[in-house]
């Protein structure tokens, strides 16, 4: 069955049509496992957010359906060029709607990231070398996927493939997304200075906060210099608010991941998910509260000491942190009004 996209709308595809249709098949065979297959440019996490949150006849659709894994095909030819490219999707004639602007990195970093089982179609007259260096920098992108590999033969088995796909169990529903990950105690990365086949990574973590206009005048470097980047920051200036990190396709994008636990007051805080209250209570520092800065950074030849060191140089110094959080807001700010503070957690 084929679910064309309605006015380029993902959201409402998925829930007026798509995400109806499993749960009618779902009861019409159940104990059968279905496929659905998205088009080029829909990111997994959108799926499952619409999962997580959709009721089909007044019952919830995860009582219905259990996505069993999310799984990507990274065909090796191209996604090298791909994964650096500052192409619009527009500019290929690929963007879902008038006003999608994303760009061709960013949806392919995100749907790789996203899986829990990656499949990497290679190819016989695939370069050994340019093979081993995708390799190695998909693990980096996703070192919490199971990387399955196909087409380096003549023929695929199909019949093996898929008992390698199916009923796996290998996707978590309590897992979040890619910018909540931190917030929530779980991994974004391998800090990785040698690397292998020069795909290399650095993870970078801070209590400091990020002083706001050396951050800035930084961005420029740091995202021509990385192939992605991603987690969360906190600047000084704004310290009631988590900030998510997204780069990709030499852009970068900043948005508000709401405020901080210790910006809320004691009694709102079961506002958070579980996961999230129990990671900030495992690494609650008493002045600083969760406010804390988690960033991974991965590329191909990447220098992770003078990185690392630029990132540090962002941080407020010794005598700036003195300054105290009232002493901080007078700090000049580019950042200024760009961030949505909601009034949750």
């Amino acid at each position: 069955m084929v679910v064309e996209l309605v006015h380029g709308c993902v959201s409402c595809t998925l829930r007026d049509d798509v995400l109806p249709t499993l749960v009618r098949l779902a009861r019409r065979r159940p104990g059968a496992d279905l496929l659905l297959a998205l088009p080029t440019v829909i990111e997994p996490e959108a799926v499952a957010a619409a999962c997580a949150h959709c009721a089909v006849d007044g019952v919830a659709l995860t009582d219905v359906v259990r996505f069993d894994s999310y799984v990507t095909v990274v065909e090796a030819v191209g996604f090298l060029d791909d994964l650096d490219s500052t192409d619009d999707l527009r500019d290929r004639d690929l963007h879902a709607a008038d006003e999608d602007r994303r760009g061709v990195a960013d949806v392919v970093v995100r749907q790789v990231e996203y899986a829990d089982t990656i499949v990497v179609w290679g190819s016989p007259r695939y370069d050994a070398l340019d093979d081993a260096r995708l390799t190695a920098l998909l693990h980096r992108l996703a070192p919490w996927a199971t990387h399955v590999r196909v087409g380096e033969t003549a023929t695929v088995d199909c019949t093996e493939l898929s008992t390698r796909l199916r009923g796996t169990a290998r996707h978590d529903p309590q897992s979040p997304g890619m910018l909540g990950r931190a917030l929530a105690g779980f991994s974004i990365g391998v800090d990785d200075p040698a690397g292998e086949h020069g795909a290399n990574s650095l993870v970078f973590r801070s209590r400091r906060p990020f002083h706001p206009e050396r951050l800035y005048e930084a961005l420029g470097e740091l995202t021509g210099e990385t192939l992605r980047g991603r987690g969360q920051l906190w600047i000084a200036s704004q310290s009631d608010t988590a900030i998510g990190w997204e780069s990709a396709g030499g852009g970068v994008t900043l948005s508000s991941l709401g405020r901080w636990l210790a910006a809320l007051e004691p009694e709102r805080r079961h506002e958070a998910g579980d996961l999230r209250r129990i990671a900030a209570d495992l690494d609650w520092d008493p002045y600083y509260g969760d406010r804390r800065t988690v960033l991974a950074l991965i590329g191909l030849g990447l220098d992770h000491d003078a990185l690392h060191d630029r990132l540090t140089a962002c941080l407020l110094t010794d005598a700036e942190l003195a300054d105290g959080f009232d002493g901080w807001t007078t700090l000049t700010d580019p950042f200024a009004g760009v961030f949505d503070l909601e009034e949750t957690a």
